[in-house]
């Protein structure tokens, strides 16, 4: 089984930036084989689709309104991954899940098998 744990949400104000960043562990787990995302949900809302990157890392793919502000990165020596967030606002307050899964479109889709309990970030002056 797979623990995904974020950390780095936090009460920022309008144009400022934030990192959060996620931790997998598990027995026998092998963090290089597994594809990670994120995704953010706003009460009474869907959960959305933020961004997802490949096992290497070789490829990041982003929900269209966050492309250039938004960047995922991943640290295998860690273990982690990373959601740099620029330049943000009210819109993005949500709370943020790590996901991961050995599939790729499973994440992307929102189906991977590991998900993390997520982590508040509000966007406030």
């Amino acid at each position: 089984q797979v623990q995904l744990v974020e950390s780095g949400g936090g009460l920022v104000k309008p144009g400022e930036s934030l990192t959060l960043s996620c931790t997998a562990s598990g027995r026998a787990f092998n963090f290089d084989r597994y594809a990670m995302g994120w995704f953010r949900q706003v009460p009474g809302k869907d959960r959305e689709f933020v961004a997802a990157i490949t096992r290497s890392g070789g490829a990041t793919e982003y929900q269209d309104a966050l492309q250039g502000r938004f960047t995922v990165s991943r640290d295998s020596g860690k273990n982690t991954i990373y959601l740099q967030m620029n330049n943000l606002k009210p819109e993005d307050t949500a709370v943020y899940t790590c996901t991961g899964d050995g599939s790729y479109l499973a994440v992307v889709a929102g189906n991977a098998a590991s998900w993390g309990q997520g982590t508040q970030v509000t966007v406030s002056s």
